[in-house]
């Protein structure tokens, strides 16, 4: 898959996985891109890991993986940065 590919797959998994992820995001559309592309490394690898297929190329089944994958690199980010109050 072209690095064009993964952007493009990067952006519309990342994009979703902010409508999702409740909070602020980190750094803009850039950042969404960004969480899209390493969520589809992550996605891929998950997959890989209990014997299904990762992210193949620009279609319907990687966008998933790759929302999957941005989804939970989201949450960890979430619990990484959230700001808690001292009372």
């Amino acid at each position: 898959m072209t690095i064009l590919g993964w952007i493009i797959v990067g952006l519309i998994a990342g994009a979703l996985a902010k409508m999702v992820v409740p909070g602020e995001g980190p750094g803009g559309i850039i950042g969404d891109i960004i969480v899209g592309i390493v969520g589809a490394f992550i996605g891929g690898w998950v997959f890989n890991f209990f014997g299904h297929t990762g992210v193949t190329g620009f279609n319907i089944g990687s966008i998933v993986v790759a929302f999957i994958g941005s989804v939970l690199l989201l949450f960890i980010l979430r619990m990484l940065t959230s700001r808690r109050s001292a009372v």
